[in-house]
């Protein structure tokens, strides 16, 4: 996939635990890892919203284009 999560980053700058996290935006850690190792189809504007505002970053700390997976750069 080309967008790259890095919520373990962030996670690390702010000395949070990802429990701590999970706890403070209402989401199950099981699912939170699903967010932090990039398998989540989608993510709620509402949780991206959540995240942003516990961790005090904008959603591109979070998130990352790259065009590893890009066909037309080949």
């Amino acid at each position: 996939m080309a967008i790259i999560v890095n919520l373990d980053i962030m996670l690390a700058k702010r000395k949070m635990t990802s429990l701590e996290l999970s706890q403070r935006i209402g989401m199950t850690p099981a699912n939170l890892s699903i967010l932090k190792t990039g398998k989540a189809k989608a993510v709620r504007m509402s949780t991206l919203d959540a995240l942003c505002r516990e961790l005090k970053c904008q959603p591109g700390d979070l998130l990352e284009y790259t065009e590893e997976d890009d066909p037309w750069t080949r």
